[in-house]
């Protein structure tokens, strides 16, 4: 099983001062800032996804690229703007949720295989169309009209994507979009991509349904697909159901979950083997906007404010794993809660957080080197490295499922 992790310029400066959360005078986004890829001893995905949508804008607005940026991508092409090393691959796609809300794809073909061409990716997706539902019982023709067309677009699409990309002799490895609202409609899809000549075929569509939904749909797929055939879900990653995943044919995921855990979730930010911890948030004064709004209208004392976070921040950084220092995080901790007012507690689990200290007992060089910040909820440059140590433990994870010894049981 192979990981992609879908790019949206997710750095880190290496030359960040934590203490005192700055960035060095003379630092130049990406082109001084480091990937996942760079910062850790063994890279912790197989492969990047990066969508024309990001890179070039769509419909819903501009991408994350700056306009210096774009040029330098299309310029430098995927592999050295990213100093991949060579085994890293590289897969493109249209971002088709950037243009959900239209009724036919704003993109074309050509447009779409010039991207993959010019830029030098290994592979690409054809264009798609998100279906956004999903009924089991439905038939082929007895479905939500918008789905069936929404299905025929994407077939048509991709029937357009495999004969332009013979046409041109591109190099770029075609790999047909597949979409479908019920096992069977993703099942004929797969059917009628093979059948246009795809052996890589990329599941879409897919991330809000259920794990058991996702087997029904693979378990269809299955009794259909050919065994040359590779499949690719599109931003899912269920990793109890993924040694089922990979006996069903699947061979690629790609997904941000773990990444943005580390910041968007609620409690479950720092990833470890057997379950997840919660960050321990101590919010900047000038930085958190909550805050700030809270000190203007006189609610919160500014003074008061700086002087709690200071404490905390010191009061974890002397965390030595004994119970006093413990309770003294806690102590500091507590009291921040109360200066900022804030709405809710979390010192149970930051409690949890302190009595585990998973990131002491961490092999990634991230944990190593930054020790405690790597569990402190705070500004962009910590989430982003807890975002990267939990790719980390998601690629070990996918190691150990992919060996030859974990499918054997399904054999």
């Amino acid at each position: 099983m192979k990981f992609y992790f879908p790019d949206s310029q997710d750095l880190i400066s290496p030359t960040y001062d934590f203490l005192h959360d700055e960035y060095a005078p003379h630092r130049v986004r990406q082109r001084d800032d480091r990937y996942a890829h760079e910062v850790l001893e063994t890279p912790p995905y197989h492969g990047i996804l990066v969508s024309k949508a990001i890179v070039d804008g769509g419909v819903s607005g501009a991408g994350k690229y700056s306009s210096s940026q774009r040029a330098r991508f299309y310029r430098m092409g995927v592999r050295r703007f990213f100093r991949l090393p060579d085994h890293i691959a590289t897969l493109g796609d249209n971002g088709a949720f950037n243009y959900v809300g239209e009724e036919v794809p704003p993109v074309t073909v050509d447009g779409t295989l010039d991207f993959y061409d010019e830029c030098g990716f290994d592979a690409g997706v054809s264009v798609d169309h998100v279906i956004f539902g999903y009924d089991a019982n439905a038939t082929l023709t007895q479905a939500d009209p918008a789905w069936i067309r929404r299905r025929e677009i994407t077939l048509d699409l991709a029937y357009e994507f495999m004969k332009r990309v013979s046409e041109r002799g591109s190099h770029v490895e075609p790999v047909g979009a597949a979409q479908g609202w019920s096992p069977t409609s993703y099942a004929d899809s797969v059917k009628r991509l093979q059948e246009m000549g795809y052996t890589r075929i990329a599941l879409g569509g897919m991330v809000p349904l259920k794990t058991r939904d996702v087997l029904q749909c693979l378990y269809e797929i299955n009794e259909i697909r050919s065994p040359a055939t590779e499949l690719h879900l599109l931003g899912l990653t269920r990793v109890d159901a993924m040694e089922t995943f990979a006996q069903l044919g699947v061979t690629s995921i790609d997904s941000t979950s773990p990444f943005r855990q580390a910041f968007m979730d609620e409690r479950k930010n720092y990833h470890t083997a057997d379950r997840a911890f919660a960050a321990i948030r101590v919010p900047q004064v000038d930085g958190n906007v909550t805050l700030r709004r809270a000190i203007l209208a006189g609610d919160v004392s500014q003074r008061d404010a700086i002087e709690a976070e200071r404490e905390t921040l010191r009061a974890l950084r002397s965390f030595d794993g004994s119970p006093r220092s413990q309770k003294t995080a806690l102590d500091a901790l507590a009291q921040y809660e109360r200066v900022n007012r804030s709405k809710k507690s979390y010192l149970d689990a930051y409690e949890e957080t302190l009595t585990a200290a998973p990131w002491l007992s961490c092999p990634c060089r991230l944990c190593r080197t930054h020790g405690i910040e790597m569990v402190i909820f705070r500004g962009t440059e910590r989430n982003k490295r807890r975002g990267f140590h939990n790719l980390t433990v998601l690629a070990n994870k996918i190691s150990k499922l992919a060996t030859p010894e974990a499918l054997e049981q399904y054999v």
